[in-house]
């Protein structure tokens, strides 16, 4: 208990205190996860709504293959990245690994299944009756889309606040294609496993708390949009 109480009132002054070292980390973790988000609204929408409304074959198989990629262990992700970009690798050119891009990367193939799979199953339950209505209604297939995103604006909210959340936590794929270097690459999550292995478990305790506090506002910020908007 002395040691949680010892890791609060260090986060405390950390916080406070405006530790350089501290807020870098901080707003390195904002920079990438938030980026992946971004990237993975930009690509899962999109996929899931065709993958809703298409018919052509494979598509079950697709939709299976997003649905189990909605729980892709970050390891592989980061495995699979790293390959990609090591030397001698396909994107070996870009030079891109142990940079924060290749972070963005691993997390928006992390992030981008799980809100095309949310996006995907809120599109299917739709009313059949209403897609007819706006049909009926003279609607474009654009003025059809727009007004469908609109009735599933709380689920693709809800997707959103998964992709992020799932980025900002993980840890397995930053370190693997970040590295963990100081003043480049560290971010919360790899931060906390560096301190912990070093046995300050005060400082890892007090990173936890500042990853929690930075998931929670996010977090409450859409989720005050969502229920605005309901």
């Amino acid at each position: 208990m002395d040691l949680i109480l010892d890791g609060l009132r260090k986060a405390i002054l950390l916080i406070v205190s405006l530790d350089r070292e501290v807020w870098d980390i901080i707003l390195l973790s904002l920079k990438v996860s938030g980026s992946a988000t971004l990237i993975s609204i930009l690509i899962g929408i999109p996929g899931g709504v065709a993958l809703a409304f298409s018919r052509f074959p494979g598509r079950r198989f697709i939709a299976a293959m997003v649905n189990t990629s909605m729980g892709l262990p970050p390891v592989v992700v980061g495995l699979f990245v790293t390959i990609m970009l090591w030397r001698g690798g396909p994107l070996a050119a870009l030079h891109l690994l142990y940079t924060p891009s290749a972070m963005v990367i691993a997390q928006s193939v992390i992030a981008a299944p799980i809100v095309a799979g949310i996006t995907m199953a809120s599109m299917q339950q739709l009313d059949p009756k209403l897609i007819l209505q706006i049909r009926a209604l003279g609607a474009t297939r654009l003025q059809m889309l727009r007004l469908l995103l609109r009735e599933t604006r709380l689920p693709l909210l809800a997707a959103v606040m998964a992709g992020f959340g799932g980025v900002i936590s993980e840890v397995g794929a930053s370190i693997m294609v970040g590295g963990n270097i100081l003043g480049q690459t560290r971010v919360l999550t790899t931060a906390t496993v560096m301190e912990t292995g070093k046995g300050n478990f005060d400082t890892a305790i007090a990173l936890s708390i500042i990853l929690l506090l930075l998931a929670y506002s996010v977090t409450l910020g859409l989720t005050l949009i969502q229920q605005k908007r309901r």
